[in-house]
């Protein structure tokens, strides 16, 4: 199931250390933590007005408000008549199954080409790990994405299936890497081949 790792809602960091430019540098995990807790702990129990959100935690901060914004901002939480909701794990899972925007769209779409596959695979990879998949479900995804985008048949890889690929590439997902630079990159070579 897709995990809540409780990131800051400025530079997204998981633990102490966090960007120079960040509006929380300096803010400890237990804060963050706590501040995730109390929101999610409200909208877990049952759908609420913000106004009653604010009312029902303690002390509303302006951490608080960040919180809320990144939870909706991954698509964690969803506002329907001036109600908020927080999404079961298996609603969010659908959700954020497919890309919503570019660079990743592009290549979900239309999947990888040759000389775009290495940064393709890696910012697939790395956005399931981005919004909470397990490496099994991401592992899943992404094979599933490189038969149906056509980019295996499309050819150019070493390995001999699509899951010796994916798993050649499990550091990516351990190690938490970003995927914007990459799908950037396989995006332009996609873009020029198709």
């Amino acid at each position: 199931m897709p995990q809540l790792n409780y990131p800051c809602p400025d530079c997204r960091t998981t633990n102490n250390v966090h960007a120079t430019s960040c509006e929380y540098e300096g803010r400890r995990r237990p804060a963050i933590e706590s501040a995730y807790i109390e929101v999610v702990a409200q909208l877990s129990r049952q759908p609420t007005t913000e106004e009653a959100l604010r009312a029902e935690v303690t002390e509303w901060t302006p951490l608080h408000q960040a919180v809320l914004g990144r939870l909706q901002r991954e698509r964690r939480i969803e506002a329907d008549e001036g109600s908020l909701r927080m999404l079961t794990a298996e609603e969010y899972k659908d959700r954020v199954s497919r890309p919503q925007s570019d660079p990743l769209l592009t290549i979900y779409e239309k999947g990888s080409v040759p000389g775009a596959h290495d940064n393709a695979v890696f910012a697939m990879i790395a956005f399931y790990e981005m919004v909470g998949l397990t490496w099994g479900e991401a592992r899943e995804k992404v094979v599933e994405w490189l038969y149906e985008s056509g980019t295996w048949a499309r050819g150019g890889f070493e390995e001999s299936a699509p899951e010796d690929l994916v798993e050649a590439k499990k550091h990516v997902f351990d190690q938490g890497y970003g995927w914007r630079e990459k799908a950037r990159a396989a995006k332009a070579v996609i873009d020029r081949s198709l």
